[in-house]
């Protein structure tokens, strides 16, 4: 089945650093279904200004992918590093937060990356462009952000909101904590620094990665 037209899950990909574009370029060739979020910004050169568009997580991109199949053409892709996951397995990305990035994508706002939230205030939007968007609500009245985090990378996004748009939600949590791992070559190592508030937006685990496993 072409990946285009499935509903597989979405995985996070680290790729080499600056290679984010021409992954997402050999990956579409191939027929797998990308989601590359990017910003622009201004770039001063000696004689003009140059609008530059770069990655909102840097170093990833993520792509639907089924792993009963099609693994080998995309670990063949030059620059394409591994898959993250928890434990020895690659864990999908949460629906919720590749719907809330997405959302943010087709308003027409202009998202930057940010650090993950330790503390704030979970809401919901409940007017404007991002109407229906979750996050974590940071900042003041007059300087007020709405931040969308992808748990499984340990990073976040962040665009402006109006204060008023902000609906304060009661936060349920969708699962238990789970033990990090980081893979390396000698195995599996617990980081003994992971706290239970390194969990945000409901996902399952602090920043587990996992090796290539195939």
């Amino acid at each position: 089945m072409d990946q285009k037209k499935s509903r597989a899950p979405w995985y996070a990909v680290q790729v080499r650093a600056r290679s984010e574009k021409l992954v997402a370029y050999v990956l579409q060739n191939k027929g797998f279904e990308y989601l590359l979020p990017l910003y622009s910004i201004d770039r001063q050169r000696s004689d003009r200004v140059v609008e530059q568009q770069l990655p909102l997580f840097p170093g990833y991109l993520f792509c639907r992918l089924d792993l009963n199949s099609r693994l080998l053409p995309l670990f063949t892709t030059p620059g394409v590093l591994r898959l993250l996951g928890v434990g020895h397995t690659p864990a999908p990305v949460d629906d919720s937060e590749i719907d809330a990035v997405q959302a943010i994508l087709k308003a027409g706002v202009s998202p930057r990356p940010w650090p993950m939230p330790k503390e704030g205030e979970r809401v919901r939007i409940g007017a404007g462009p991002l109407c229906g968007v979750e996050g974590i609500f940071v900042g003041h009245k007059k300087n007020s952000r709405l931040v969308v985090s992808v748990t499984l990378l340990q990073r976040a996004i962040a665009v402006e909101v109006e204060a008023d748009w902000a609906r304060p939600i009661q936060s349920q949590p969708r699962g238990r904590i789970a033990e990090p791992y980081v893979g390396t070559s000698k195995g599996w190592i617990s980081p003994a620094n992971a706290t239970p508030q390194s969990v945000t937006m409901a996902l399952v685990g602090s920043t587990p990665t996992v090796e290539q496993p195939f």
